[in-house]
């Protein structure tokens, strides 16, 4: 299937590794142009020239915190002089605050909205000036599957993943007269690096293969962990031509979860 995303120029946050990495892999695989953030600028050029060996396109790369406004505005300034403009942003830097309602706290969950919550809210408010002058514009955010389906054991994800998945609906509706996309991908037990917290939190003895086989097979009726290559697919769809008819929706990608 042809997307349609030749020469489109795509932001990508959280873009060193996980989810975020291989939604920049095929983002450039479709042919976009790339500007892409995280907080480890080691790690994410090394994702950068991986990228351009591949698929020959242009990558702007740099170290940036989503949650740091100043951050933020020094990120978008740098993107427009290399670019000139943007036509999609994917919003998808994510972390982990692990514990349940007794041992979390006030900061807890401040510091785990802030990058679930404000970080989409900051990048979208500081993209939308030049979003708004392509003529197919996207804007799709990461979310989790907490946030529409509460896990006490995801505490601040269940919470603060359902705010932001409102924000999106929200931001949606507001958008949509102006053709501009928006829509939320919502993630379920996908492997990516966040994971071995969680092993190493609830059975750091057992062999990581073993563990997230156990826990695939356990919560997810498919059976099995996700891998980040089959959340990249939807969002690339979601960034194309071909999903110009869709804003608002909330796509869960959790193997049935």
């Amino acid at each position: 299937m042809n997307l349609s995303l030749e020469g489109r120029v795509a932001v990508v946050s959280g873009a060193s590794k996980g989810i975020g990495a291989a939604i920049a892999t095929e983002l450039a695989a479709e042919g976009c142009k790339l500007a892409l953030c995280a907080r480890g600028l080691d790690t994410l050029e090394q994702r950068a020239d991986a990228i351009r060996e591949t698929a020959s396109v242009d990558v702007f790369a740099t170290a940036a915190d989503v949650t740091d406004p100043e951050q933020v505005d020094r990120f978008k300034g740098e993107v427009m002089q290399h670019f000139g403009g943007v036509d999609i942003l994917i919003n998808n830097a994510g972390r982990s605050y692990p514990g349940n309602f007794e041992t979390l706290t006030d900061e807890d969950f401040v510091n785990d909205y802030t990058v679930k919550g404000l970080s989409h809210i900051r990048m979208t408010r500081a993209f939308l000036p030049v979003l708004r002058d392509s003529d197919a514009a996207r804007i799709v955010n990461i979310n989790s599957i907490h946030g529409k389906h509460a896990d006490a054991r995801f505490f601040t994800s269940s919470v603060n993943r359902a705010a932001s998945i409102a924000f999106a609906r929200t931001l949606a509706l507001w958008l949509a007269p102006e053709g501009i996309c928006v829509n939320s991908v919502n993630i379920g037990y996908v492997l990516t690096p966040q994971w071995s917290n969680v092993h190493q939190r609830i059975s750091p003895d057992l062999e990581a293969e073993v563990f997230f086989a156990e826990m695939g097979e356990r919560e997810v009726p498919m059976g099995r962990m996700g891998t980040p290559e089959e959340v990249a697919g939807i969002v690339a769809f979601l960034a194309s031509q071909r999903a110009s008819y869709i804003t608002g929706a909330s796509i869960d990608v959790g193997g049935g979860q």
